[in-house]
Formats: C-alpha cells, sequence, structure tokens
C-alpha cells in the first residue's frame, strides 16, 4: 500500500449532546481542531494505560512486554 492509499477507517461513536457540547467548550483555544480528535486522543491514552496494565498483570515475559509496548510506541498509541 502506497503512503497516498494508506487511509484510516472511521466509524461513529455516539455520546450525550451535553457532553460533547462540555468537549467543545473545553478543547476551544487547544490544539484540538474537533471533539473527534480530542475524543480520539483520550480514548487512545485510556486503551494504552488498560492494555499496558493488562500486560503488567498477565504472565507475558519482561523482553514480550517490551516488545509490545515498543510495538504500540511506534503506532502512536503511547
Amino acid at each position: 500500500m502506497t503512503e497516498t492509499g494508506r487511509r484510516t477507517r472511521y466509524t461513529t461513536v455516539s455520546i450525550p449532546v451535553t457532553l460533547y457540547e462540555r468537549i467543545k467548550r473545553l478543547i476551544e483555544g487547544t490544539g484540538f481542531t474537533s471533539v473527534s480528535q480530542f475524543v480520539t486522543y483520550v480514548l487512545r491514552e485510556v486503551v494504552a494505560e488498560m492494555e499496558e496494565e493488562k500486560l503488567r498483570s498477565s504472565g507475558v515475559t519482561e523482553e514480550e512486554k517490551r516488545e509490545i509496548i515498543e510495538r504500540l510506541k511506534r503506532l502512536g498509541y503511547i
């Protein structure tokens, strides 16, 4: 796949309108250009933390943990 051919696919997630409005006000004047961009950022952080915590509590070796964490970093999740 070429660089121009690489596109991220998206789906729709519903959130309460009041939460959407709160986020919209919160991100005013920040580098976030949309509520979706902010929510994606927050979800990536939360998911990465949860995955990291899951790794810590599993029977994965330290070397395997380092490899997985490196992979998550390269993918932009950490």
